[in-house]
């Protein structure tokens, strides 16, 4: 079963994702890898440390010439900002972090024993993990795109279709907050900016889109074979991110089955083989899944991020050793990390993605794995 694992701390020597169950025969294009790492840096909010950092990612092994070799791969990001024996001691919780309930929890007096891996850089070794998978699902045309739509209460209602994506791809590319809206960018442009100067933080909405996958990924048969129960559980992993929802998602409770439920219509494919099978929906209000199963139609998946919890204006707090009164403490961060948050998003869907892949059509070689993947499209 593909699946990954990470370690280290935000300052410590480097950052490392282990991933196992990768299939032999891929070529792993390091400039697609980096691209990804350079794309987290960015986004209009972000703190000093994307200044100090320059995340390259070094391929330890599981390659040969450039070419997996279904053994374990590990990918490192070394720290340019490597100082954690040198940083003080935290007794002063933030609201809303890990420190208070990772103190209590692992019988600790500092803080900074928890909140160095607590801490969001632990993503960098996420979005690496991520390229790697999205290099896999593209050589089967599999493509995945994650974009913010919206921060700090403004939020796009722009709708897209898979005929839309090439295009919105280009617009979030180009775009500070990588949105896809330009008529909102302004605004929120300014509001991170007055956020700024009140020393406060802000969250906002993401929406990863999943394009070209077949019907059939995940099963209804365990509560863990889900597809978009997974996809849930790796979005809900990610730091800050406080809710997530498929397709219509919360809306769907609010509206009458027949608005809810994407009727099924049937045309026979021209090539003979289809992701579908030939059947196909004019609405896709499931996002892409039904029973826990991809039904080939685009999987549209949002996840809610809260504001950081470090804030230059601190919240009230009770000092861990005297049990005074006190405010938090304040580490270097960010104002707004939702663009970064949604390369993350984009990540982890990718690589939840490949793993429902990998488990309907072989884990060992990328041949194997194209002959079954053909095969299927064939019967189906």
């Amino acid at each position: 079963m593909l699946y990954f694992k990470t370690a280290g701390e935000s300052h410590g020597k480097c950052l490392i994702a282990i991933i196992e169950g990768f299939p032999s025969g891929v070529f792993l294009d390091e400039s697609v890898i980096h691209q990804e790492m350079k794309r987290r840096q960015g986004g209009i909010g972000r703190g000093g440390r994307m200044q100090i950092e320059d995340d390259r990612v070094e391929i330890l092994c599981g390659i040969r010439k450039g070419i997996t070799l279904g053994s374990p791969i590990c990918l490192q990001i070394k720290n340019h900002d490597y100082k954690i024996d040198e940083l003080p001691v935290v007794t002063r919780p933030r609201p809303g972090h890990a420190d208070l309930s990772g103190v209590l929890k692992y019988h600790e007096k500092d803080a900074r024993n928890i909140l160095e891996r607590a801490s969001a850089r632990e993503t960098a070794a996420r979005v690496a993990a991520g390229a790697v998978a999205k290099i896999l699902l593209s050589s089967f045309g599999i493509e995945v795109f994650g974009y913010v739509q919206g921060i700090g209460g403004i939020t796009s209602d722009k709708f897209l279709h898979k005929k839309d994506l090439d295009v919105a791809r280009t617009i979030r590319d180009k775009s500070p907050l990588y949105c896809i809206d330009q008529d909102i960018e302004d605004k929120i442009i300014e509001k991170i900016g007055l956020t700024t100067e009140q020393g406060d933080s802000l969250g906002g909405v993401i929406e990863v889109i999943a394009y070209g996958l077949p019907a059939g990924l995940g099963s209804h048969t365990q509560w863990d074979l889900k597809l978009d129960a997974r996809l849930a559980y790796a979005l809900m992993s990610v730091q800050a991110i406080k809710g997530v929802e498929i397709g219509l998602g919360c809306n769907a409770a609010n509206k009458f089955g027949s608005e809810v439920h994407d009727e099924i219509f049937y045309e026979k494919p021209k090539e003979g083989r289809s992701l579908t099978g030939g059947f196909k929906r004019l609405t896709n209000n499931a996002g892409g899944i039904e029973g826990g199963i991809s039904n080939g139609e685009l999987i549209v998946v949002r996840a809610y991020m809260k504001p950081i919890p470090t804030l230059k204006k601190p919240l009230r707090s009770v000092d861990l050793l005297t049990k005074e009164p006190i405010t938090a403490t304040y580490e270097r961060s960010d104002v707004c990390a939702v663009p970064a948050a949604a390369v993350v998003c984009e990540a982890m869907v990718a690589f939840e993605i490949a793993r429902a892949f990998l488990e309907k059509f072989g884990t060992d070689s990328v041949d194997e794995i194209k002959r079954n993947y053909e095969g299927y499209l064939s019967s189906i």
